[in-house]
């Protein structure tokens, strides 16, 4: 731990506090860095792929695909539903990944009314070299952070997610 130093999220504790409860200052804190600490993981993989012409979105799709492993395909409402994505918005990427020659698309051959997504050979070249290079990106970020505090703070969130993960807001 960085001894006494502060950060940007801390400048913003003292205001909440003359009118807030300390656990309201809580739930604040956590949601700033966690907000604060996604984008810059973000901003970090998306300047990574975009070597590579991609969107953060349409990385996530060929991530997803190849992540279940050969033959790297996956139904579109399976890729929807484990990227958090709308289904019109899984189609609009679905559409320029196929455009550019990286997923294809298959019939189900025991659903008619079904088809598969998958990764084309390019689309698992470019996979896996975007995949490299977000794995780089999240490397420079978080090299100064002690492994053991990653490690921590990945087990708090996963808490804090399994808590408040399932439920539904308007």
């Amino acid at each position: 731990m960085h001894e006494g130093e502060r950060d940007e999220v801390d400048a913003l504790v003292p205001a909440w506090e003359t009118t807030m409860a300390p656990h309201v200052v809580a739930w604040l804190e956590l949601s700033k860095r966690v907000s604060r600490v996604g984008g810059l993981l973000e901003q970090a993989t998306r300047t990574a792929i975009a070597e590579f012409g991609l969107t953060y979105a349409e990385f996530d799709v060929l991530a997803a695909l190849r992540r279940v492993g050969e033959p790297y395909r996956l139904k579109p409402s399976e890729l929807t539903r484990s990227l958090f994505l709308t289904s019109g918005g899984t189609s609009n990427v679905l559409q320029r990944l196929a455009t550019a020659g990286l997923i294809e698309r298959e019939a189900d051959t025991e659903d008619a009314r079904s088809r598969w997504v998958r990764l084309t050979d390019e689309g698992v070249g470019v996979t896996e070299a975007a995949m490299a290079a977000s794995v780089r990106a999240h490397g420079e970020i978080l090299r100064d952070v002690p492994e053991d505090a990653v490690r921590r703070a990945a087990d708090a969130l996963r808490e804090v997610l399994l808590t408040v993960g399932g439920r539904r807001f308007r």
